[in-house]
């Protein structure tokens, strides 16, 4: 059953609900990313993110893309600050793509202070996405970022630049956090008057790992693993209208993640919710 499409934002493109994201090839081959593209076509996900930083995935990405770029909506992030560390990262990367074009450039992870002001100050790498659009490599520019302070500062980026698109975690946890939630409530309004994406990630984090523990899936967090617990958890992100959720870090993980999306979405009860919360234990991946 396919994914249900929703509009991304004011790029005139309907995406899949549930983004394949690329970090889960960071460490595959050429076999399991070829496995991978037969479930996006089962699934028909329709728009892949990728990052410079992900490993092999720009490469495992492209070699899909020779026969299947017009399929699908494609995004990547540069990690570099600076203007010629962000221009020179991007052309590699349409390189590794094996395009002449992404949809999407993003900057990644950009929620340090220092950081942020290097990246949107002059000679920042900000500049060298503006630069790419024009030249007709890019035609949209997004932001992304980790941890409990990113949607203060996603809300700080869309006052500097107009951003197209936004990333951002959202779970179950994260929803209860005292200073986080308010955050994301205000930053999505924010967005969503500006018709700006709002992509979601850790959907289906559990938590850290416990130190010293055999870490059976290639997640930097450990993700919930039976279905039972997977659906809901997938349910209650995608159960709000407009957001998108990017799948899951782990190949083994992501078909349950791309069939419970391809259910009816069913919002969970929040007793329910609050029970699976107990029962399995979830907790934050990003510190206090």
């Amino acid at each position: 059953m396919a994914i249900e499409k929703r509009a991304f934002g004011r790029t005139g493109h309907h995406s899949s609900a549930v983004i394949f994201g690329g970090a889960a090839l960071a460490r595959s081959d050429e076999s399991t990313a070829d496995r991978v593209l037969e479930l996006l076509f089962e699934y028909d996900v329709n728009h892949i993110d990728t990052a410079a930083r992900y490993g092999e995935s720009e490469r495992l990405v492209g070699r899909w893309m020779d026969r299947h770029r017009k399929r699908f909506f494609l995004a990547t992030k540069t990690g570099d600050r600076d203007y010629q560390g962000a221009r020179d990262s991007i052309r590699r990367s349409l390189e590794r793509l094996r395009t002449d074009h992404v949809d999407l450039i993003q900057l990644h992870a950009l929620y340090h202070p220092d950081e942020w002001d290097r990246a949107m100050g002059p000679g920042g790498a900000l500049e060298a996405c503006i630069e790419a659009r024009e030249q007709g490599l890019v035609r949209h520019i997004g932001v992304t970022g980790h941890g409990w302070t990113v949607a203060a500062m996603h809300r700080r980026s869309l006052e500097r630049f107009d951003f197209d698109s936004i990333l951002l975690p959202w779970n179950w946890f994260a929803a209860q956090h005292q200073t986080y939630a308010p955050d994301f409530e205000k930053t999505v309004a924010l967005a969503q008057s500006r018709n700006v994406a709002v992509q979601t990630i850790k959907g289906v984090a559990r938590g850290p790992w416990a130190a010293g523990a055999e870490r059976g899936r290639t997640t930097w967090y450990q993700p919930l693993e039976a279905m039972d617990d997977i659906r809901p958890a997938v349910h209650w992100v995608l159960s709000r209208p407009g957001i998108f959720l990017l799948s899951v870090g782990d190949v083994g993980v992501l078909p349950l993640v791309l069939k419970a999306a391809s259910e009816p979405v069913v919002p969970p009860k929040a007793a329910f919710m609050a029970q699976l919360s107990a029962r399995t234990g979830l907790s934050s991946i990003f510190g206090l």
